[in-house]
């Protein structure tokens, strides 16, 4: 503990460290204000009433990623998501695309330029996305008497409201870039991360309400923090694993350089595809809620949405075969063992009793699908935390969410990314850091 504290006086005695963490703070501190600021046309006070409506469709699941822009119509409703959805769109279409396979493989310079092709696809996906937003809120009443939230939803509106949450998008996207080279942290990730934080003290606030209503005996509050912070260390151990596949490179001599002769490793992690399984499943799991909530008065899509509700057992069983696919489909997609092979070749390297080429590639590959299954299961039971919470434990849904799920994963993957680079600055000035050893590693370090 004393340890830390010297640490974190440490971070504020080097001049440039406390001005990224003052610009990261001021970045976010706007982030938060502007997913409160109402798109104009919408009725305040009537939009308050129709908060928690969307709980449990793929709206609820948005609105989680934004900090509850969407559930206020904010200028920010769209969060940074369209710019996440490019960035899926143009990796997976790097695997079938040699334009962009190429982009991929010419370092700094294709990352660039890939970077560039992804703020251009943001703005059209914003924009359509931008339009649906727009119809859901028009079509929002409330009370018996059906009132809209927005009571002239015509033409000029609906234009005006595109252009202001494509805008909000664009603001975002430029906000997380100027934390990436002016702050700390990846600032996209950042965005997502103090959104779904944004969360935690209402679930507090949920719990303090129980304990105080006599609803709640403390001891049994204290069981669940414990199994709160035992679920976060197990979540940080599968994070940083990784198998270490040691790589020998022969030595080359090069004028009157030596090259070469060193051992290097390949570290494959034991959860590549990282938040992406449980998103994809997510998002499909919540088809038939949304659905319903677009047929109130139909009996078989009511019965549906209470069979696929995140209470159900039928739901978490589903959940989890899915989130398996999903983990092993991703990972085919974000690691390549063919291109890491083929580069150790050209580059002269090799693994101990394995011949270069495709044995090296198929090696990589049998041990990539043996460590990625338990990390599959990992996240299949981390994902229905949530739902064994609500369930079994009575936990209120707003602090369930935190027992697992994307939600967890993200703030311990973008918590470990800050932490690592911290740790990088505290280092570089011969200062400890948050562990002796100075290993913390975040989702790209254990990569690297």
């Amino acid at each position: 503990m004393a340890n830390i504290v010297t640490t974190l006086r440490n971070m504020f005695r080097i001049e440039e460290l406390r001005q990224r963490i003052g610009f990261t703070l001021i970045a976010l501190l706007a982030v938060r204000v502007g997913s409160f600021i109402t798109i104009p046309g919408v009725d305040v006070t009537l939009l308050a009433q129709t908060n928690g409506s969307d709980n449990g469709t793929i709206f609820g699941l948005y609105d989680m990623f934004v900090g509850g822009a969407f559930s206020n119509a904010a200028i920010f409703a769209l969060g940074i998501m369209p710019y996440i959805s490019a960035s899926i769109i143009l990796q997976i279409a790097g695997v079938v695309l040699p334009e962009l396979q190429k982009l991929q493989r010419e370092g700094e310079d294709g990352r660039r330029k890939i970077n560039q092709y992804t703020r251009m696809l943001t703005v059209p996906i914003a924009a359509m996305q931008a339009w649906g937003v727009s119809i859901k809120i028009a079509q929002t009443t409330v009370g018996a008497g059906g009132a809209s939230v927005v009571p002239d939803a015509g033409f000029f509106w609906t234009m005006a409201t595109i252009l202001i949450l494509t805008a909000g998008t664009v603001g975002l996207m430029w906000i997380g870039e100027q934390i990436t080279d002016r702050g700390l942290g990846n600032g996209i990730s950042l965005i997502i991360f103090i959104g779904i934080i944004a969360r935690f003290p209402t679930a507090i606030t949920q719990e303090i309400t129980l304990i105080q209503a006599g609803s709640r005996n403390p001891v049994i509050d204290l069981v669940l923090v414990a199994l709160l912070l035992g679920v976060i260390a197990s979540v940080i151990l599968i994070t940083q694993g990784a198998r270490r596949i040691p790589v020998q490179y022969a030595k080359r001599v090069v004028g009157r350089k030596v090259y070469g002769g060193t051992t290097q490793y390949i570290p494959l992690r034991v959860n590549t595809a990282g938040v992406m399984p449980i998103i994809f499943a997510q998002s499909i799991l919540f088809v038939p809620a949304t659905i319903a909530s677009f047929f109130p008065n139909s009996t078989l899509w009511q019965d549906v949405a209470k069979v696929f509700s995140d209470r159900s057992v039928i739901y978490a069983l589903f959940y989890g075969v899915i989130i398996v696919f999903f983990t092993y489909f991703y990972t085919a997609i974000a690691f390549n063992p063919k291109e890491v092979a083929d580069n150790m070749k050209r580059n002269g390297g090799f693994i101990p009793g394995v011949r270069p080429g495709s044995p090296t590639s198929e090696y990589i590959e049998n041990i990539l699908t043996r460590i990625t299954l338990p990390g599959a299961i990992f996240l299949a039971l981390i994902a229905i935390m949530p739902t064994f919470a609500m369930n079994i434990l009575k936990v209120p849904p707003v602090f369930a969410s935190f027992f697992g799920g994307t939600s967890l994963l993200i703030i311990v993957g973008v918590a470990l990314d800050t932490l690592q680079q911290i740790e990088s600055f505290l280092l570089m000035r011969h200062y400890d850091g948050f562990m002796k050893t100075g290993k913390i590693r975040g989702r790209a370090g254990a990569m690297s």
